[in-house]
């Protein structure tokens, strides 16, 4: 079959670019987790406004039934003169069962859709963040505790909605209803439950505060242990090659040890808190009681009042339970929450020029520049320093030097993985910084040392470099990359699963499934970061092959510590300390003395291979 045609780029996929004002507005909720939740809540409006109005009716319902029960009593007081009072009694009971079961049910309903969504929302829109971070982000977190914490920020979202659902907002309703109540028999008792409830609030809001300090550290250590867990999994070749798997079994029941300690200490903390409440509220309760009990001996109060101001009484003692244990744990998750959202929505790296810029298709061919490039880590000595380099559409252009000369870092900011803090990155005249991210990324593509593939199928990881390609075009680039003959030997073909990382290949079968996807991506600009130095030769001269086809008609940069796999190139740069010490044909640079043939090129030749 014919290869792909390599004579134009892919067109940019707006569809594919970072949503920027949702980034915006998630960066503006780091440190403000409430507010972070309500902006959800905000987002399924209708749905939550359901969901209360049901609760609220179903409150009244429940407090309501208190009101009837006394005109109950009364009425069975009265003997032969309040039979109707008994008759419409009982009817207004089972209307308002009936009422406040209904209103539970839709409640129900509504929010087994509303608050799933509200979790999926999250989840999708903190993906969306934690993805649009720079490469030094993910450098110093562990991979397995970010994504541990964007799960558990779902969960503490959703656990905080029931939580006001089912909990705080019925429990609050309750007991502001059956105060009102009880007013009816007493102001004054209504005005010292208030005063009363009041400062019982008060005092576990603030004793719930100093235990923020052990939610916090359980939720830092708890996330910490999912993400090493997950960094063992990842690399247990590494483990069982050294026999350390003893050695992290003891590591991990350590860590589990002191966060199962930091967990006990949090939720006895909590307890503690329950404890003083329910003393409180049971002095309180008892307290109602003989109060009623009093204005009744007076004459002041019917024997309905007494029963109805028992039962709000214990309602009361729930409600004040239920709403006071519900805030501290409550408080926890938005502890965690708060936690979760301080790692995931730090600022993003930004260039601060805006990136609006689009690359026709027709238009450029691939001319890089970098004009005048100074560069530094965070921290360290300038790595490059007015740094120049001229590539026209189409060259072949070699980077070498020894460790720590700046080929790499050349090679991020070509990919806006870094950016650069004086001078210009350019393709075809334009500032890669104004460029939006689709017309960046389909004007280039990459083959790295290191491949990345994901747990999918063949056909879906070569499908990657451009998700819209036909059956046809994914077919012809394997076979343009050198893939077909093993794609056909594996037990699914194309639909073969390749394994975490593409663990089921080998690393060339590896190195030619990325060769494939870049022949699908059809891109002006090819990086090549060191994309044969890990192979054996066989693998080698397949993936050369592969190469070779690759390059025809694009724009070429390569990292390259074995020389050979220049071979044919238009010129080699050779870099020394962040400049250029030398640059030319292959050729040209073996016949003159300098780095090249007094360095690389004779040390090239005292390595194997």
């Amino acid at each position: 079959m014919t290869p792909p045609d390599n004579s134009l780029p892919t067109p940019p996929q707006p569809a594919h670019t970072a949503d920027t004002g949702r980034e915006a507005a998630l960066h503006r909720y780091r440190r403000r987790p409430i507010a972070f939740m309500l902006h959800y809540v905000r987002r399924h409006g209708r749905g939550h406004a359901t969901i209360i109005g049901a609760i609220m009716v179903a409150v009244a319902c429940n407090v309501g039934i208190s009101a009837i029960i006394r005109h109950l009593v009364n009425g069975m007081s009265e003997g032969q003169q309040g039979r109707e009072a008994i008759w419409v009694s009982i009817v207004l009971f089972c209307l308002t069962i009936i009422c406040d079961n209904a209103a539970w049910r839709l409640a129900g309903w509504t929010a087994s859709g509303v608050i799933v969504r509200v979790g999926g929302d999250v989840r999708h829109d903190l993906f969306r963040y934690l993805t649009g971070h720079a490469s030094t982000y993910f450098a110093e977190r562990l991979s397995g505790a970010l994504a541990a914490r964007v799960s558990a920020a779902a969960a503490a979202v959703e656990s905080l909605e029931n939580m006001a659902a089912w909990n705080l907002l019925p429990a609050g309703l309750n007991l502001l209803l059956a105060i009102a109540t009880l007013g009816t028999v007493s102001p004054w008792m209504a005005l010292a439950l208030v005063a009363m409830t009041m400062g019982v609030g008060f005092v576990i809001y603030r004793l719930a505060g100093r235990g923020q300090g052990l939610h916090l550290s359980y939720a830092r250590e708890a996330a910490e242990v999912d993400g090493e867990m997950l960094d063992v999994v990842q690399n247990l070749p590494l483990v069982r090659a050294y026999g350390m798997i003893g050695a992290e079994h003891a590591r991990m029941r350590q860590r589990i040890g002191g966060e199962t300690g930091m967990h006990t200490r949090s939720l006895r903390y909590m307890e503690k808190l329950r404890m003083i409440h329910s003393f409180v509220t049971a002095f309180m309760t008892t307290g109602l009681l003989v109060w009623a009990v009093l204005l009744w001996r007076m004459h002041r109060a019917t024997t309905g009042d007494v029963v109805m101001v028992t039962t709000l009484g214990f309602l009361i003692l729930n409600c004040t339970r239920d709403f006071a244990f519900s805030m501290v744990e409550a408080m926890k998750h938005v502890t965690r929450l708060a936690e979760t959202l301080d790692h995931l929505l730090a600022p993003h790296e930004r260039s601060g020029v805006a990136e609006t810029v689009m690359l026709s298709p027709a238009g450029g061919r691939g001319h890089v520049r970098l004009r005048d490039v100074s560069f530094a880590y965070p921290g360290g000595a300038p790595v490059l320093s007015h740094f120049n380099l001229d590539i026209p559409a189409g060259a072949r252009i070699g980077l070498v030097g020894v460790s720590g000369s700046g080929k790499s870092t050349v090679l991020a900011l070509l990919q806006r993985q870094r950016f650069v803090q004086e001078g210009a990155v350019e393709i075809d005249g334009v500032n890669i910084l104004e460029l939006d991210d689709a017309s960046l990324r389909a004007s280039m593509a990459v083959v790295p040392q290191d491949v990345y593939l994901l747990r999918r199928s063949v056909r879906e990881n070569i499908r990657y470099g451009r998700p819209d390609a036909t059956e046809a075009e994914v077919t012809a680039a394997a076979e343009a990359a050198g893939c077909a003959s093993f794609i056909a030997a594996m037990p699914a073909g194309f639909d073969t699963i390749v394994g975490e990382r593409g663990v089921m290949l080998s690393g060339g079968q590896r190195q030619r499934i990325a060769i494939a996807r870049a022949f699908l991506r059809n891109a002006p600009v090819l990086i090549l970061d060191e994309a044969t130095s890990a192979l054996d030769g066989e693998s080698e001269r397949h993936v050369h092959a592969a190469l070779e086809r690759l390059m025809v008609g694009r724009t070429v940069i390569a990292v390259a510590h074995r020389l050979s796999t220049l071979r044919g190139f238009d010129r080699i740069v050779v870099m020394e300390q962040g400049r250029i010490a030398q640059q030319g044909s292959m050729a040209e640079l073996e016949r003159v003395p300098g780095p090249y043939r007094d360095r690389l090129l004779a040390g090239a030749r005292t390595l194997p291979g």
